[in-house]
């Protein structure tokens, strides 16, 4: 990575009231928040476009259900100049309203800056997408976080586990040994603004 594209979007994925929650477990990266306040910070100063992604999720017990206080967007996120909203219920911004591929073209935009929570559900899905659809994706990685993990229903024995460091880690390796995404800093990026 050695630039930022003047009309780069930055998409700040779920960072709603939600995943301060309890029922989500141990958490990494808390200081993500102030990350993405300060890559929003940059977009605006320089006139760049900020797409804002909403999960709504359709499970009646989730946080993050609509109508439940947990929905919300945290109060720095809602206050943000937002060129678009995408609300969801799937983990991909991709596949929400309105239609974000779309959008982006219209637009003319070719490259992402993708951060939020969590790192390896939606923020991730979001990146693998927008890499196969022929985006530039750059994941600043401290400026998402995420949880830990453990198999719900175990075939064989012990159920499967990683903590949120080791899923954080193991979702940045994929994503940039896979190609999807070129994984940096926050720091790396906000020179390149």
């Amino acid at each position: 990575m050695t630039s930022i594209d003047t009309n780069a979007a930055l998409v700040i994925i779920d960072v709603q009231q939600g995943f301060d929650e309890s029922e989500w477990g141990s958490t990494t990266n808390l200081g993500c928040e102030a990350n993405i306040d300060a890559l929003a910070t940059a977009w605006i100063s320089t006139g760049r476009p900020i797409v804002v992604v909403r999960h709504d999720s359709k499970a009646a017990g989730s946080s993050l259900h609509p109508g439940k206080p947990g929905n919300a967007l945290k109060p720095s996120i809602a206050a943000l100049p937002a060129s678009l909203l995408v609300t969801k219920n799937v983990n991909s911004a991709f596949i929400g309203d309105p239609d974000l591929h779309r959008w982006l073209g219209l637009q003319g935009i070719h490259q992402l800056v993708i951060c939020g929570i969590q790192t390896n559900m939606c923020v991730e899905t979001t990146a693998r997408m927008g890499g196969n659809l022929g985006y530039d994706v750059i994941v600043p990685l401290d400026a998402t976080r995420t949880f830990g993990l453990v198999e719900l229903a175990p075939r064989n024995g012990a159920p499967l586990s990683a903590t949120a460091d080791e899923v954080m880690r193991m979702t940045a390796l994929n994503l940039a040994a896979g190609g999807f995404a070129t994984v940096t800093s926050t720091a790396e990026v906000l020179p390149l603004v």
